[in-house]
C-alpha cells in the first residue's frame, strides 16, 4: 500500500491527503504536470495548500510515467548520489529532479528552506527526521525526531524548515522523484 505523508518544521509526519490516483490508466505528461504546478503557484500562497495541491498531482506524474523508472544517473562511487535534471528554470521557483543514492549511503542532515515533495520510485530508504531544539548557547540547535521508512510509491512532502537527513536501505541504489519550491536545490 502506498503512502502520502507530510512533515513538518517540528519534525513529526502525519498521513497527507489521499494516496491513490483517480485516474490510475491515463498517462500524465511531463509538460501538462508543469502547466498545473504553475497554476497552482499562482492560486495557493501558503506551502501546506500548495502541498496539498501538488503532492496527487506527483503521484499521477509517478505512477502514470513509466520513462520516470529509467530516467536517472547511477550514483557516482565517491559522492554516493546523482542527480538528473528534469526542469530548472532560472528566476521560476522550481527544481524537477531524479535522485540517485547508493546502497549505504548516508546523506547529510538537511534544510533546503522551501516545500518539497519526494516520491519514492525504486528502493527504500530512511528519512531521520529532525526538529529545532534552540538552547542558549546553540539557538539553531536541532535534535532527531523520529524516523520514516519510505517504500516504492510512497509519497513525502515536507515544509519550508523541516530537517531530514536521507538513509537507503537495503542492497539496491533508491531512486527518487524530487519537486522542490525554488531553484537549483543541491543535495548532499
Amino acid at each position: 500500500m502506498n503512502h502520502n505523508w507530510l512533515v513538518t518544521d517540528d519534525g513529526q509526519y502525519h498521513p497527507f491527503g489521499h494516496p491513490h490516483v483517480s485516474e490510475p490508466g491515463q498517462y500524465y505528461r511531463l509538460y501538462r504536470f508543469l502547466t498545473d504546478l504553475e497554476d497552482i503557484l499562482a492560486t495557493f500562497h501558503d506551502d501546506i495548500s500548495r502541498l496539498e495541491a501538488i503532492t496527487p498531482l506527483v503521484r499521477k506524474l509517478l505512477t502514470s510515467s513509466y520513462w520516470l523508472r529509467t530516467t536517472y544517473q547511477l550514483p557516482h562511487p565517491d559522492q554516493g548520489w546523482a542527480t538528473h535534471s528534469l526542469y530548472q528554470e532560472q528566476d521560476f521557483p522550481l527544481t524537477l529532479h531524479m535522485v540517485c543514492w547508493r546502497p549505504g549511503y548516508q546523506a547529510k542532515l538537511q534544510t533546503h528552506d522551501t516545500w518539497g515533495i519526494l516520491a519514492l520510485v525504486s528502493g527504500q530508504d530512511c528519512h531521520e527526521l529532525w526538529h529545532h531544539s534552540p538552547q542558549a548557547q546553540s539557538p539553531q540547535a536541532l535534535e532527531p525526531r523520529q524516523d520514516l521508512l519510505l517504500n516504492p510509491g510512497d509519497v513525502l512532502a515536507f515544509t519550508r524548515h523541516s530537517s531530514h537527513r536521507v538513509g537507503p536501505q537495503g542492497e539496491v541504489p533508491t531512486v527518487a522523484l524530487g519537486l522542490y519550491g525554488a531553484p537549483m536545490i543541491t543535495m548532499g
